[in-house]
């Protein structure tokens, strides 16, 4: 035990491994924030689909050789999280089915993109670390942290300020609505900063594992917490030790990041299962 403290305390000393902590510790917070709100909606899987449409912006970006890639996926993800919404509230095709459409169709042509007019020699390794997490998370730049540190702020600020209006749409958006509030712009905000989160959250864990972000803490803090405010909170620090956890392993066993922190999720997962079970919840 003494001989792996040592050995962080060493990797510590270099700034990437400062950044990538701090970087996966905010990304993993603000995933749970909004991961809770998802779920209760039964729109956890956007985290799916928008990530899916995030790696077809990034193949785009690739193939025009783009210096900072962020400037095209971001735009594009939030404008798909905007059509997402918009098309699950239409009567003929329902939230789920639309982003099932949207996952399947970005990824698969993302894939084809990269096939086709990729450089690379290494086209599937390229697309096996985009969709499952690689090691760009070791490799950030201090600007890079600075962005990161303020999105997250932003988007702490923003639940922390709207906690009681993001409370109603959560549980009834009808009586929202009744009461003279505009739920649809509310529900629009939080489609927007998920798919910011979900840009962030890409080299972190990868395009297919970003779901696990937003889902796992929510349901593991659901297992054992009743009350809306606890789930939240709760859910918070699972997702922030779950981080931590993650990447303190995957930099002391070279394990992959991403595959790292979702497995640590779902300890915590079951885990929590168990105490639940116990405390009878």
């Amino acid at each position: 035990m003494e001989h792996l403290i040592r050995e962080f305390s060493f990797y510590l000393s270099y700034p990437f491994v400062r950044y990538a902590l701090i970087v996966g510790i905010l990304i993993a917070l603000c995933s749970s924030l909004l991961g809770v709100t998802l779920v209760l909606k039964r729109f956890s899987f956007i985290g799916d689909g928008l990530s899916h449409v995030a790696f077809g912006a990034m193949a785009v970006a690739t193939v025009f050789k783009m210096v900072n890639d962020t400037l095209i996926i971001m735009p594009v993800t939030i404008i798909a999280a905007v059509l997402l919404l918009r098309t699950g509230q239409n009567t003929k095709i329902k939230g789920d089915a639309a982003i099932a459409m949207l996952s399947v169709s970005a990824l698969a042509l993302g894939y084809l993109i990269m096939n086709i007019f990729s450089t690379s020699a290494n086209v599937s390794g390229d697309v096996c670390s985009t969709l499952f997490g690689s090691t760009t998370i070791l490799t950030l730049t201090k600007g890079e942290v600075v962005s990161c540190i303020i999105m997250s702020v932003l988007v702490v600020a923003f639940f922390i300020l709207f906690y009681n209006r993001i409370f109603a749409v959560t549980f009834d958006e009808n009586f929202t609505k009744a009461i003279g509030k505009n739920a649809d712009t509310y529900n629009l905000m939080i489609a927007v900063i998920t798919a910011v989160i979900i840009v962030l959250s890409m080299s972190l864990v990868g395009s297919l594992l970003i779901s696990a972000l937003i889902i796992f803490p929510a349901l593991s803090a659901m297992r054992v917490v009743q009350c809306f405010k606890g789930v939240i909170i709760y859910a918070a620090c699972l997702s922030v030790i779950g981080a931590f956890l993650g990447l303190v392993i995957s930099i002391l066993c070279s394990t992959p990041v991403g595959a790292t922190i979702v497995a640590i999720d779902l300890l915590i997962f079951f885990i929590n299962c168990i105490i639940g079970k116990i405390l009878g919840r």
